[in-house]
């Protein structure tokens, strides 16, 4: 982890980028620095530049509640080398979309799975470069989209104890298998209205999940509408598990 540029916001919030290898990444850590924070990581559908307000108004609401926060950027976004077959199945996509027809099962497989695969890597590295730093510690928590890959980390990854769930896109069917497997404490939110989303695949997938612990918070609106309130349910959720 090799940090590029800080800025200490009036809060005391202290903002680091960095870059991990040729993943470029932001990390959060809160004023109070008398002990290590628990680390939430930041899940946000692709591009740091323009999903940047979004992210660090998130990241400064956790570490007002004593949360570090890191997030990366996706394979094939913001600034990093683009695949052919990755925009190929986003075309597909919108086609679909624009023409009032079903997303069908293979461009979703060929949009997500490639993405999931090529994502967890990447955010278990950036774990392991961000717990190694003194001002940080586990648990962890994940909070956010792209939610395959929240499911594919709280599937994998002990050290993930909590996850937040934003159901804003859409999950390969194949994935409820791993669903299935996953035990971590979830909260899920999602937007009832959500017209690039397919809500009764979120429902599904929702039941699908294994764990005791699962909370569904189903909110009126569109993608971009969660009610701010949402913030502090989730910094409950994290407090109950990441203390």
């Amino acid at each position: 982890m090799r940090f590029t540029s800080e800025q200490r916001f009036d809060d005391g919030v202290l903002e680091r980028r960095f870059t991990l290898g040729d993943v470029p990444g932001i990390l959060w850590t809160p004023a109070d620095t008398s002990a290590p924070a628990p680390l939430i990581l930041v899940g946000h559908p692709g591009g740091l530049d323009k999903m940047y307000p979004r992210l660090v108004g998130r990241a400064r609401h956790a570490a007002a509640a004593g949360f570090a926060s890191v997030t990366i950027e996706l394979p094939w976004a913001g600034d990093r080398p683009r695949s052919a077959d990755a925009e190929q199945a986003r075309a597909d996509l919108r086609g679909a979309l624009q023409a009032g027809e079903p997303v069908s099962d293979d461009i979703v497989e060929r949009l997500v799975r490639p993405l999931v695969d090529a994502a967890v890597p990447e955010w278990q590295a950036a774990m392991d470069a961000t717990l190694a730093l003194p001002e940080v510690r586990g648990p962890v928590g994940y909070s956010g989209g792209v939610i395959a890959i929240g499911l594919r980390l709280a599937a994998v990854e002990p050290r993930v104890a909590a996850a937040l769930l934003f159901a804003g896109s859409y999950v390969p069917r194949a994935m409820f298998e791993e669903a299935r497997r996953v035990t971590t404490p979830l909260l899920v939110l999602l937007q009832w209205d959500d017209a690039g989303n397919d809500r009764q695949l979120a429902l599904d997938l929702f039941d699908a999940f294994g764990s005791e612990e699962k909370t569904l918070h189903a909110n009126m609106g569109g993608h971009t509408g969660v009610p701010s309130f949402e913030g502090d349910s989730a910094v409950r959720f994290f407090a109950r598990h990441l203390r």
